[in-house]
């Protein structure tokens, strides 16, 4: 058995110590295998320990595309693992996280193998040094849209967000969390990443075109990942940052329209997109009705 771990880091200091703790926290660290695109500005020069189980790509960050870029590149460093998790950057593990996941997708994948585990975890805070931890026992987070969602004009996204159930159930979903699912590692070749995306609208892409191609998200009781949503730093770099922007020779917001435009093309104009379009097995209709 074997697990590929994709991150796709972007200037982010915590990068390493998440793939510390993956590997610590994991009841089977042999089983890991990490594919790394880091965009920063000088490669990691990897410990020796890490070079038999991390591949690694590395890029100064003045040259990314944005996370679903980056993302399809740690696709392509994928080599027939049985299991794929993808995660960001900065991210904390319980104990035995590997276990739960196997234990829940292993359940689930009896009447039909095409199975994706994924929310937005609960969070944790690094204040003054110390990790902070909001995670609550026997529940699960759901992904729904955000109550005052609407489309807009130009634009068939919208945004999500996790809301707690407290019956801690297992859940059927609609909608996927980019930086925290687990799946088949046959996942990465039946819905590969669009590069012409950019950040709004990867989740849903990725949900409803998995889904259109029979597979079933879930959402599991006791996420055993954390993920920090606050950085303790408050100028944290993240892509759109006004400075990192100037730097290159392209912008943001041309990449967030060109990305709004495909997102129109694959769920308004119905365009054949080849590999990047929906599935046969299932229809958007099906899957607005679901």
């Amino acid at each position: 058995m074997s697990i590929f771990v994709a991150i796709a880091a972007y200037r982010d200091p915590l990068l390493w110590k998440t793939v510390e703790n993956c590997l610590t926290q994991a009841a089977d660290p042999q089983a890991l295998r990490f594919g790394i695109v880091e965009q920063s500005e000088a490669p990691t020069r990897l410990p020796p320990e890490l070079n038999a189980r991390v591949r690694y790509l590395h890029m100064h960050h003045s040259f990314s595309r944005g996370v679903c870029w980056a993302r399809a590149m740690t696709y392509g460093l994928y080599d027939n693992e049985d299991y794929l998790l993808q995660i960001d950057s900065h991210m904390l593990f319980a104990k035995g996280w590997d276990r739960h996941l196997l234990a829940h997708i292993e359940a689930l994948s009896r009447p039909d193998p095409r199975v994706v585990i994924s929310t937005y975890p609960y969070g944790f805070e690094i204040i003054d040094g110390r990790i902070i931890t909001h995670a609550v026992q026997g529940q699960t987070l759901v992904l729904r849209p955000l109550k005052t969602a609407s489309f807009q004009n130009n634009s068939p996204i919208l945004p999500f967000e996790a809301v707690n159930t407290p019956t801690g159930e297992i859940q059927r979903g609609f909608h996927i969390a980019a930086g925290c699912l687990f799946t088949q590692g046959s996942f990465i070749d039946a819905v590969p990443y669009d590069q012409r995306l950019y950040f709004h609208g990867e989740e849903q892409n990725l949900a409803i075109r998995a889904w259109t191609q029979g597979w079933n998200l879930f959402h599991i009781p006791n996420m055993p990942i954390l993920h920090l949503y606050k950085q303790p730093d408050p100028t944290a770099a993240v892509h759109w940052n006004p400075e990192d922007d100037a730097a290159r020779a392209f912008r943001f917001s041309d990449l967030e329209r060109s990305s709004a435009a495909r997102m129109t093309d694959l769920l308004v104009h119905r365009k054949d997109l080849g590999r990047f379009g929906l599935g046969q097995a299932r229809s958007l209709t099906d899957f607005a009705a679901f």
